[in-house]
C-alpha cells in the first residue's frame, strides 16, 4: 500500500502530502513511537503540509524537527498549512 503522506520528525506539528489528498481523507503518519491520524478538512496538494494538531496564531510550524515559520492564524488538526497561513522564518533577506 502506498503511503499517504510523510513525518519527517516525532516533534513536527506537520506532514507533507506524497499525493494529491482529498478533503475528509483519513491520513495516518507515524515516525519512531509516535503515530498521528487525521481527518483532513481541506483538499491537500502533492508536496503541501497538513496540521497535524492545532497551531495557535503565532505558533511555530515545525518539520524535520525544525521551527520553518510561523503560523499566521490559527490552523486546525486537519487544515492545510502552506504560504496562505504561515510566514517564513527561513531564508528572508529582511530579518537578520
Amino acid at each position: 500500500m502506498q503511503e499517504k503522506a510523510i513525518l519527517i520528525d516525532k516533534r513536527d506539528n506537520v506532514a507533507t502530502a506524497l499525493c494529491q489528498l482529498g478533503k475528509g481523507d483519513s491520513v495516518q503518519v507515524g515516525v519512531e513511537d509516535f503515530t498521528s491520524d487525521t481527518a483532513l478538512l481541506e483538499n491537500i496538494p502533492f508536496g503541501h503540509k497538513f496540521a497535524l494538531r492545532d497551531i495557535q496564531k503565532g505558533g511555530a510550524i515545525i518539520k524535520y524537527g525544525e521551527a520553518i515559520g510561523l503560523a499566521t492564524k490559527q490552523i486546525r488538526h486537519g487544515e492545510h498549512v502552506h504560504v496562505h497561513n504561515v510566514e517564513s522564518q527561513k531564508g528572508r533577506g529582511d530579518k537578520q
